[in-house]
């Protein structure tokens, strides 16, 4: 089925036609539509185009007026102020388009006219270490980018740039070989949990980081196996190989608990463009890119100087041959434009990285591999922060442990949950069912509630309030309308345009029929956060309608009940599609 317009951009061209009529010789006029607390809608486009024309402003806005036609869609049109156009349009013109977009799979949520393909780089944890607090905000994000743009049409590829590279494995790997049972699981056979693996890797890596330090021999040998992995030493690279499984095993274990699926394709870590790397060096320096500096290859910047004054360049290369993350994250740029041929890329990546990505995105650039046609972006996330307001760790001061917080979300979660569970019936199996949903939706919604860029304060009491802007406040609207349809009975959900709307209904109806030109800015500006705040206004919106309204309670007249269980419907399926676009779950009962 077409994409439904929108009430706002029906207007719009109601408006803008009647412009194009009134001041021919002015052409194409945007008419700045904007929703109103005076009216539906406001048009302040006239103001300009009446000082373009040297016109009187409220008089243009009076002849606009006069060739705009009403009934249909708008039922009334008055001038205000110098020459603001209030809108209002009338309910037969709500009702009817909200029923379109209900006939629709999608509700009527238009296809991006300029879907391309895009890259969205997220979700790089490290292997041999244990992914912890810091790493939630780029998978919970990246995960939902990759919903919403899909959604819009765009053809998107997940890369997981995992750290599988660098001279750690030299001394892991060296440990091994001496140790050759280290990263046996425990009943000898068969795959191990998530847990387990990395607790195997922990062990590893803490035994062969003490023989590191306090044996100069063994620090020899390692440093040696370092170069045999670079250099591609088939026993060396099996071992090597065999922490990057083990890891996978782990990371996957926790993207499971994050309801989040993460396919094997999409892991392409630091090594995976090993084969570039000096060919990407290459190409810098024939091009004069990079040039050479006590050794090393650099990319200098006049705008990026540091504490003395000197311009801070990006390494490509060492001086002593070896490669920075700037020569891997080229080579990346490269395989992604070239061999993917992505026009986006996208970064989630810690806001602290920034100048690190600015200067990586202006080398791919001057070296062409970025243009006008192929753009980067870093969608740049601040720091998950305690109640104190200070970066979140454990009351030992150490990192928290991504898969504790995760399970002690899901255990004050399944409490909430069990407190209402007599009075909707809910099984065990159910119970325990909803407090993984609501509990992992609790996490994802705090994050994705915030502006990527901003720090958050993890506060799990508010995470899981059935009050305020939470997930749970949604899942239970959901689960409330949910049921408010099963106690219909005979009545069913059906649109008629010809009843008139109660304030309630119309300011639901407005906001229920904006979710999709709220789903393309959220796409266009790579702002999930706008989905949440869409669909809490949403919920909000729905319970003030619900108490001012009745749908079953007392009995309203046959089609007045009908048309509100249609309103109640719209929303259920507006907010299920909402908060799947950013991977959060719904339950039919809660």
């Amino acid at each position: 089925m077409a994409s439904v317009p929108s009430l706002a951009s029906s207007v719009e061209q109601r408006v803008s036609d009647a412009l194009a009529s009134a001041l021919p010789e002015a052409g194409a006029a945007d008419p700045l539509l904007r929703r109103s607390d005076r009216a539906d809608f406001q048009a302040n486009g006239i103001l300009a185009l009446a000082k373009k024309a040297k016109a009187n402003p409220r008089e243009l806005a009076t002849t606009v007026v006069e060739a705009i036609p009403t009934g249909d869609l708008i039922k009334e049109i008055e001038v205000s102020g110098p020459g603001f156009l209030n809108i209002t349009v009338s309910d037969e013109a709500i009702v009817r388009t909200l029923a379109a977009r209900a006939a629709d799979d999608r509700l009527g949520v238009p296809l991006s006219p300029t879907a391309g393909t895009t890259v969205i780089d997220y979700a790089q944890p490290n292997v041999a270490k244990e992914m912890h607090v810091g790493h939630l905000r780029s998978a919970v994000i990246g995960a939902a980018m990759v919903e919403i743009l899909e959604f819009t049409g765009e053809k998107v590829v997940r890369r997981h740039h995992i750290g599988d590279w660098g001279t750690q494995f030299g001394m892991l790997i060296q440990y091994l070989l001496e140790h050759p049972h280290e990263l046996d699981h425990k009943d000898g056979e068969g795959e191990a949990s998530g847990e387990e693996a990395m607790s195997n890797l922990n062990r590893l890596y803490k035994a062969s980081r003490a023989l590191f330090d306090s044996d100069e021999e063994f620090k020899t040998r390692a440093r040696a196996r370092v170069v045999d992995l670079q250099a591609g030493d088939e026993e060396t690279l099996a071992l090597w190989q065999r922490f990057v499984d083990e890891s996978k095993i782990y990371f996957y274990s926790v993207f499971n608990k994050l309801d989040m699926d993460i396919q094997d394709p999409d892991v392409v870590g630091e090594s995976g463009y090993n084969d570039m790397l000096v060919e990407t060096c290459k190409l810098l320096e024939e091009s004069g890119v990079a040039v050479r500096s006590n050794g090393a290859l650099c990319v200098f910047f006049d705008e990026y100087k540091g504490p003395d004054g000197n311009p801070t360049p990006l390494i490509v290369q060492k001086s002593d041959g070896g490669f920075g993350y700037a020569a891997t994250d080229l080579s990346a740029i490269r395989d992604r434009v070239g061999n993917l041929k992505a026009d986006t890329l996208i970064y989630v990546v810690d806001a602290r990285q920034s100048l690190h990505f600015k200067m990586v995105f202006e080398t791919a650039r001057r070296a062409g591999w970025l243009n006008e046609d192929v753009k980067a972006v870093q969608l740049a996330f601040g720091t998950v922060l305690g109640k104190d307001g200070k970066p979140f760790k454990t009351r030992e001061g150490e990192t928290v442990r991504l898969v504790d917080l995760l399970d002690e979300a899901v255990e004050r979660a399944t409490s909430v949950v069990r407190e209402k569970a007599e009075k909707v019936g809910l099984t065990e199996a159910e119970i325990v069912e909803n407090g993984q949903y609501v509990g992992i939706g609790a996490v994802k919604y705090a994050d994705l509630s915030t502006s990527a860029s901003r720090d958050y304060k993890f506060d799990l009491d508010q995470m899981v309030s059935l009050n305020g802007d939470t997930s749970v406040y949604l899942q239970y609207a959901y689960a409330r309308i949910r049921s408010i349809l099963r106690k219909a009975g005979e009545r069913r959900p059906a649109a008629h345009p010809e009843l008139e709307l109660a304030p309630a209904e119309r300011a639901l109806g407005l906001h229920l029929d904006g979710f999709g030109t709220l789903v393309a800015e959220a796409a266009q500006e790579y702002a999930p956060h706008k989905v949440a705040a869409y669909l809490y206004q949403l919920s909000s919106l729905f319970t003030t309608f619900y108490d001012q309204c009745p749908v079953i309670k007392p009995e309203p007249e046959l089609v007045v009940a009908e048309n509100r269980l249609f309103l109640c419907e719209l929303t259920a399926r507006t907010l299920s599609k909402g908060m799947s676009l950013l991977g959060i779950r719904t339950p039919e009962k809660l």
